[in-house]
């Protein structure tokens, strides 16, 4: 069985569990400030801005388990759900957004956390690559179904849910490129 990769088993200081989760919080009320500025891709895709924020909370939270424990994940949860159903109430963000919002946290992130937790006995890289391969569809399709239904097409939700999906995988495999890339490196 292979040891998790730690940023200090490659030289560098690991990130305190506070600032990962003050990190973890700030990425989510980012994405959903501009969740519904849309960038059309080509060919086919509606991509929020706010997904490209929100694509690194899946790596912050699993780093946030590395370096404090599930207790630490809950609490960062908890509180991106409060800072960040406070201040779209102060933005006056519409209900169905911030209720939109609320659920797919909440339903993803346990989702993931679940996942990663059940794979401690495995790799970082299992836990992290399994646990998203769960809770990016669940995020993407429960957010997108529950804020846009009603009020956009089909085609434009089928097309949000495509490049959410697409970019959240992609943002994670340059994070993982990159790690993995730092972690063979010489000292």
């Amino acid at each position: 069985m292979n040891a998790p990769v730690t940023p200090t088993a490659l030289g560098k200081p690991a990130l305190p569990p506070t600032i990962l989760i003050i990190l973890y919080a700030t990425s989510i009320l980012l994405a959903n400030v501009t969740l519904n500025r849309f960038i059309q891709l080509p060919v086919f895709g509606l991509l929020s801005v706010g997904t490209i924020f929100f694509a690194a909370v899946f790596t912050l939270r699993d780093r946030i388990h590395r370096a404090g424990g599930l207790k630490a994940v809950y609490i960062a949860i908890a509180l991106a759900l409060l800072v960040n159903t406070v201040a779209a109430a102060a933005l006056h963000t519409p209900l169905r957004f911030i209720g939109a919002s609320f659920l797919a946290i909440l339903l993803g992130e346990l989702t993931d956390t679940a996942v990663y937790q059940r794979l401690l006995h495995r790799n970082w890289w299992t836990r992290v690559l399994a646990s998203n391969a769960v809770s990016v569809p669940l995020d993407s399709v429960s957010f997108t179904l529950l804020a846009f239904w009603g009020t956009m097409s089909h085609r434009d939700i089928a097309q949000i849910i495509f490049a959410d999906i697409v970019t959240k995988y992609v943002i994670a495999a340059l994070f993982a490129f990159r790690a993995r890339h730092v972690a063979v490196q010489p000292a």
